[in-house]
């Protein structure tokens, strides 16, 4: 047999050059192979089924594997120094490094820029190499008789594509794809921005549940010293069995009051180790609020916040990301207009074995393969070009009017921030005052009432309006951090490495 080497039209592969002839056997146990794997696949499918009825709960065979592929996913917990006593810093950073929403946040910027990876890859041609090789057995029927004859095929293919130009198709869609890497880690940020902003609510929960405590002891502590008052005023014959009854009742209601706030402490307790990402059962040792600057003030007037907001806020410059990506789209739609070049290259290495009943082997070799250019241009469509690019259009637009409306609930935010926070310095000043005032006049009424100048319901009166005043201080105390962590959470101050955050 001949050599022949050559360069001819396009290489088909080695399973479009060649089908070898099969025995019949073959087609029928291939028939039967495939009426056996469709009925697998039927009894597969038939086995995930929806609940029997609307009245009684979905218990699955599969339930107990399920519990234990949820075991081989532990809850990713770290240890907390029991003797150490966190700051607010410390608690932040220990948030960020194990909240499982930033590591998600993160994940998510990473897969979008691997896609803006991918988008970029049109840039360049792509390369793919196979290797096969084929022994077709088959009887070639001459003259009065069948010969068996067997050709072996040995082949390396290489096929080369590429675009040459498309009038801005990947240009639009890579345009696109670094719009959306922006708007990722963004979100990125954004995320970080919501992680603080809980850390910091949840602290200052924590303080204010601590302060409550010590507000509630202490007003139970006045309860009990009116209460041995009254005994001692009845033991001396000075007071009336009412009076140490109704002295008994402000007791009992101070003990009840400091069970509730125990409560709601362990509830502060357990948010803040939610937010760090550690058991609730844990306890956190943090500064008690004695230990922090409580600022009286702020600078800056409310427009100069609204507009750092528009600067700093991520979502909305996530949101002006989502035009940007808008436009690569109405870019790439654009394109479907216009005619693309693609050039294909597949160059075949080949041999080729044959022989034949009464024959000895042949063979033959050669470089086969193709060049192709391909100018393709979309005539009629029905109208698919022109509605994607109305919905690409469309679609920007939405996106933009969406900003507008990002900018004016930012701009509500802040304001109702701001006001809130210098609500909250107003009511401080007047917690304050009300605590002095209060102090005052359960001293003057117990000793007046020792003195025999007050009866006890004056007295249990003031030491219940000590009580409430003690409560308010430290809630307006704790208000005014609140208020300060919101006011920097929605103008964006909260991830900013170098900003003056108006906080302690």
């Amino acid at each position: 047999m001949a050599n022949n080497t050559g360069v001819q039209g396009i290489a088909p592969t080695a399973i479009q050059r060649r089908r070898p002839h099969l025995d019949p056997s073959v087609h029928i146990r291939a028939m039967r192979l495939a009426l056996l794997l469709t009925l697998l696949l039927a009894e597969c499918s038939s086995a995930q089924k929806a609940p029997v009825s609307p009245d009684r709960p979905w218990h699955p065979a599969q339930a107990s594997q399920f519990a234990l592929d949820l075991q081989k996913h532990p809850q990713e917990s770290f240890r907390l120094d029991a003797g150490k006593t966190y700051d607010l810093a410390e608690l932040v950073d220990l948030a960020e490094q194990h909240n499982p929403e930033t590591r998600v946040a993160w994940q998510n910027a990473k897969a979008q820029a691997a896609a803006l990876g991918v988008a970029k890859s049109e840039l360049y041609p792509t390369i793919a190499a196979a290797a096969s090789s084929l022994t077709d057995r088959s009887q070639a029927y001459l003259a009065t008789r069948f010969y068996r004859q067997t050709i072996q095929d040995f082949e390396v293919a290489l096929e080369l594509n590429y675009t040459i130009f498309d009038f801005g198709a990947r240009g639009g869609r890579i345009d696109a794809a670094k719009a959306e890497v922006l708007a990722a880690n963004f979100a990125f940020n954004d995320t970080h921005r919501r992680v603080i902003y809980q850390v910091e609510q949840a602290y200052y929960q924590l303080l204010n549940a601590a302060g409550q405590e010590q507000a509630a002891r202490a007003s139970l502590s006045n309860a009990q010293a009116v209460e041995q008052a009254a005994e001692d005023r009845l033991n001396n014959g000075l007071a009336t069995l009412p009076d140490v009854l109704e002295a008994r009742s402000a007791t009992a209601q101070a003990e009840y009051e400091l069970q509730a706030v125990l409560g709601a402490e362990e509830i502060a307790q357990g948010n803040l180790a939610t937010v760090l990402s550690v058991s609730p059962t844990v306890a956190i040792r943090v500064q008690p609020l004695n230990e922090l600057r409580i600022p009286d003030s702020v600078s800056g007037s409310v427009d100069d916040a609204i507009g750092r907001a528009f600067e700093q806020r991520p979502d909305l410059l996530a949101q002006l990301s989502e035009i940007r990506a808008s436009n690569g789209r109405i870019k790439e739609a654009r394109s479907a207009y216009y005619p693309s070049l693609n050039l294909n290259v597949a160059p075949v290495a080949q041999a080729l074995y044959g022989l034949q009943q009464t024959y000895p082997w042949g063979y033959t070799a050669g470089l086969n393969g193709g060049l192709h250019l391909n100018l393709t241009w979309t005539v009629f469509d029905g109208g698919a070009r022109r509605n994607k690019l109305a919905e690409a259009q469309a679609n920007a637009q939405s996106a933009e009017a969406q900003l507008k409306v990002e900018r004016d609930a930012i701009a509500d935010e802040v304001w109702t921030a701001y006001s809130n926070l210098h609500t909250a310095f107003r009511q401080r000043q007047a917690a304050t005052a009300l605590l002095e005032a209060s102090s005052k006049s359960y001293d003057a009424a117990l000793e007046s009432y020792n003195y025999g100048l007050r009866n006890l319901l004056d007295v249990t009166a003031a030491q219940r309006t000590l009580a409430q005043a003690r409560s308010t201080d430290i809630l307006a105390r704790t208000q005014v951090l609140a208020a300060l962590s919101d006011f920097a959470f929605r103008t964006g101050d909260l991830i900013q490495p170098n900003a003056n955050r108006p906080g302690p």
